[in-house]
């Protein structure tokens, strides 16, 4: 059962910076401003104790806190992004990226087991690029799409994503319709697939399969929309709805089936593998 672990070690954190606390000891809330005792966070999901805000989760921690243990088995892990405009300065800038995210994309896919139900698995995880799609992001997703047609398993994809990535240009913004088509053949299939939105997925990985499952989960306070919020208010000039593009306010809308809190989503997920997800494997 998810739990809001309680703490005593909270710390007024107008009394500090972050680059005052000794790392991997306190944390700063991004939402609340409150120090969390860092070993409270991790025990917690990454889930803040004060105000329930969600931190991002790195591919590592994903697995971590959702498949049964020794299970994942990644594939297409050395495909890797070269630079097909070559746009200035991309090389340079995936190569930080990956030492920074230890990551060779923005996704990782594999198959894992949930509660015994095997499944095929994508996570983006926003620490790279910010979870930028370019061509690699898309064929691997497409890869994965295709295992699970191959093999009839579930299909969970996890969405965490700023965009597409400008500096592929059109070879971005095709994967759209790439993985949108292999979607609908997913779907012709009769095979499930759960969409979990996590902060932010946004740009065209919401315009294509973010949008696409059979059941739509989001993580709360997720931001989720096509455009920025600010983007938006300059273009039509006009103030928009309070949380508006949260996760809860799409819930509201019925763009999202639920919003599930993370400590219950391995259960969730479970829940609908069962019901939905067809015969059991292993």
């Amino acid at each position: 059962m998810f739990k809001i672990f309680s703490t005593k070690r909270k710390v007024n954190a107008r009394q500090f910076k972050q680059r005052d606390i000794p790392e991997q000891l306190y944390t700063k809330c991004s939402s609340c401003q409150e120090m969390i005792y860092y070993a409270d966070l991790e025990s917690n999901h990454q889930v803040c104790p004060s105000c329930h805000h969600h931190f991002p989760l790195s591919v590592t921690q994903r697995i971590f806190s959702l498949v049964d243990e020794g299970s994942f088995r990644e594939f297409n892990r050395l495909m890797k992004t070269k630079n097909p405009l070559n746009f200035p300065g991309y090389e340079e800038k995936l190569d930080k990226a990956m030492k920074n995210a230890d990551l060779k994309e923005a996704v990782v896919t594999g198959y894992g087991d949930v509660h015994g139900k095997r499944c095929v698995i994508c996570i983006m995880d926003s620490h790279f690029m910010m979870g930028s799609m370019g061509g690699v992001v898309g064929e691997k997703i497409t890869q994965a799409v295709e295992k699970s047609m191959k093999h009839r398993l579930p299909l969970l994809i996890f969405c965490a994503s700023g965009g597409a990535r400008m500096q592929e240009g059109i070879v971005s913004l095709m994967q759209m319709a790439k993985v949108s088509a292999a979607i609908k053949k997913h779907s012709k299939a009769g095979l499930l697939y759960v969409s979990i939105l996590t902060h932010p997925t946004t740009g065209g990985v919401t315009a294509s399969f973010a949008m696409e499952g059979d059941i739509i989960l989001a993580e709360p306070g997720a931001l989720i929309g096509f455009a920025g919020p600010r983007v938006i208010e300059q273009t039509m000039r006009q103030e928009l709805p309070e949380g508006f593009q949260s996760a809860e306010f799409l819930q509201d809308h019925g763009f999202v089936d639920r919003v599930v809190p993370r400590g219950q989503l391995r259960r969730t997920l479970h829940k609908i593998l069962k019901i939905h997800g067809g015969p059991y494997h292993g």
